[in-house]
């Protein structure tokens, strides 16, 4: 988690120039932390952007947490960049995170870069750190620079040859370098060639040691990091650009952070925002009030245009949402987003019977953050907000207080469970009283491997049901899935229309919003419901002498042993466990292991549970399966 993310970029700035004074994470003065939170508990809990200028380059770098409370940060962040930086602490090594992190990038189709940081350390053994980069991430990564002096304040670096083991990894992916290695006449100049044409093609991946803490290894990024390939930006090209972060400020409003891929936008332009998680939602139109780049460091200054390839800020798009795509979407550079799972949900309250300012604020907040998910029940008069992990509670907390003047209340965090069906089957409403309405639907339910999520499709002709009403068929469906038989969210099935009908003369235009949650529910009671809950995969190092004990706990919170190895006096643990059980078992692994254990965890997706392990959730709003109740509710007669 603390592998000094900050305090590179915070030396990167400073060596540039962009910055006057080198800032610090424990003074609370890095230049990209610039919320109080984040000086206070030195911490990032926001992506940042800042910018340096290289020779013939200028380099807009974008800051990202590390806590995995705030994974959903990174992934946004990926939207915008053409590389990504993976900094490694050298005394932790390769940590759960560190590999999430690395696959990410990895699936976003990124060329990327290590460096292992904090040489300077007591204690770090970069040999080993190494070995678990090249096991546990990819065997091809090669190092660009040796380390003298290793775990003390003196280290340093010197440039290197390539090892055996580096020209024996380029050698298996780089064809061309065969015959020059068998001749033993290869330089360095090919070989790093090689490296970078391979690190472009996401195939190698170079390493740097350094200490950003001790300015040690920062000239050699700062060196290597325009080798890395970037985006052919035309001005003149069709206009294409992604949203990757919003931001609201008190005088301006709010601030869409994009990434232009290519063309070029001014002031007072009217835009094309595309939804970039639902393809079928219709575009919008806004218009630019004002553009603003990062001109030195993290200071924002005006300009009225900006071209392809670089970063902006812009106001006065009224409707814009992370992820919205700018004029026409970029093949190249669409990847399928990345799915961040919320694992919590808590309640909100501030004590004001006004629950106006309270909602108005939380709702801006999930604007910046849309994992959030803030829902309102009226009749409950409840806030629930979905989140990652505590750490994000405080930051919450924080937020409302500093930003809204609310001092808000959070109930204990209570675990996200889901639903799916049990078995294959059918639902069916025939809604076609009391008149005037008429809307019949057929759905066919198929469950579909852990983690698939929801598939929709239609077999019916529109002759049978006219396109709009399909249309408002698989609108309605998603909300109905928010609360299955459990009143848990459904998913991992396959919903098909596979059968209806319509009247001319008696169907009204919102019948089938109204039907299709009856039949939703209808076809849950015949499939049956599955409850499935939530795991934790777990990596623990700790003493030989305390595995026993870590693995009986393991095994009583309905956990499994992935796999265990033991060298020198340590025994490395991987494991998995319901997320129920093992909220705190980081603090129990302390405690048995008398401080001298590392834990990290990470989410492993959803698994059955049994119903009396599990939770079911009280039901939000009118109950569709009281259907007498649902259509008076629905045709405003409560």
């Amino acid at each position: 988690m603390d592998a000094g993310k900050t305090t590179t970029v915070e030396r990167m700035l400073y060596a540039c120039g962009a910055t006057r004074q080198l800032g610090s994470v424990d003074d609370g003065t890095a230049a990209t932390d610039s919320m109080d939170i984040e000086r206070s508990r030195g911490i990032s809990v926001r992506s940042a952007s800042a910018v340096i200028s290289l020779p013939e380059l200028r380099l807009n770098l974008i800051d990202t947490p590390g806590h995995m409370d705030f994974m959903a940060e990174v992934q946004r962040a990926l939207l915008a960049v053409d590389c990504g930086l993976l900094i490694v602490s050298a005394a932790e090594g390769v940590q759960s995170q560190t590999e999430l992190f690395f696959r990410a990038m990895e699936q976003a189709g990124l060329p990327v870069i290590l460096f292992v940081n904090k040489i300077d350390r007591a204690g770090v053994d970069t040999r080993r750190v190494f070995a678990e980069l090249t096991k546990k991430l990819s065997p091809h990564i090669v190092a660009l620079n040796a380390v003298k002096a290793q775990g003390a304040r003196n280290c340093a670096v010197e440039d290197a040859a390539f090892d055996d083991d580096g020209v024996l990894a380029l050698c298996s992916l780089d064809e061309t370098l065969e015959d020059g290695f068998a001749r033993g006449a290869l330089s360095q100049k090919q070989m790093e060639d090689s490296l970078f044409r391979l690190c472009a093609q996401g195939r190698a991946y170079p390493l740097v040691y350094g200490s950003a803490a001790c300015d040690v290894g920062i000239d050699k990024l700062l060196e290597i990091i325009p080798r890395l390939p970037r985006i052919c930006a035309r001005a003149d090209g069709p206009l294409s650009g992604k949203i990757y972060k919003i931001e609201h400020d008190k005088a301006m409003g709010k601030a869409a952070h994009i990434r232009l891929f290519s063309g070029q936008i001014q002031n007072r332009d009217t835009l094309t925002l595309l939804d970039g998680g639902n393809p079928r939602a219709e575009p919008r139109t806004e218009k630019v009030t004002q553009i603003r780049q990062f001109s030195t460091g993290t200071k924002l200054a005006d300009c009225g245009r900006f071209s392809g390839g670089d970063i902006a800020v812009l106001y006065g798009l009224a409707s814009a949402k992370v992820g919205d795509i700018v004029g026409e979407i970029c093949v190249a550079r669409h990847a399928p987003p990345l799915q961040t799972t919320p694992l919590f949900h808590v309640r909100v309250t501030d004590g004001n019977p006004n629950p106006t300012p309270l909602l108005t604020a939380v709702r801006e907040l999930a604007e910046e953050d849309p994992l959030l998910s803030c829902e309102w029940e009226p009749d409950e008069r409840e806030l629930t907000v979905s989140i990652m992990g505590e750490v994000q509670i405080e930051v919450l907390r924080h937020l409302l207080a500093a930003r809204y003047g609310i001092r808000a209340e959070f109930s204990p965090p209570s675990v996200i469970y889901k639903e799916t069906v049990r078995e294959a089957g059918t639902g069916y409403e025939r809604y076609t009283m009391p008149k005037p309405c008429w809307a019949v639907i057929e759905l066919s339910f198929e469950p579909l491997p852990a983690g698939s999520g929801y598939v929709y499709e239609s077999t019916v002709q529109k002759s049978q049901i006219p396109q709009r009403y399909q249309n408002h068929i698989e609108t309605a469906l998603p909300e109905a899935m928010k609360q299955g038989l459990y009143g848990w969210e459904v998913t991992d099935l396959k919903i098909t229309l596979s059968g209806g009908g319509w009247h001319h003369i008696h169907t009204h235009p919102l019948d089938f919003f109204l039907a299709t949650p009856l039949a939703f529910m209808n076809g849950m009671l015949n499939c049956g419901s599955q409850l499935l809950e939530p795991f934790l995969r777990m990596n623990i190092e700790a003493p030989e002498e305390v595995s026993g004990k870590l693995i009986s706990e393991i095994i009583n919170m309905r956990g499994e042993i992935i796999g265990s190895v033991t060298a020198g006096g340590r025994t490395e643990l991987e494991a998995c466990a319901p997320l129920s059980e093992a909220m705190d078992f980081s603090v129990r692994v302390n405690s048995l292991a008398s401080g001298k254990a590392q834990y990290a965890s990470r989410f492993d997706g959803y698994r059955p549970c049994l119903l009396e392990l599990g939770k079911t959730a009280r039901r939000r709003g009118v109950d569709p399966l009281d259907r007498a109740k649902w259509i008076l509710y629905k045709r405003g007669a409560l």
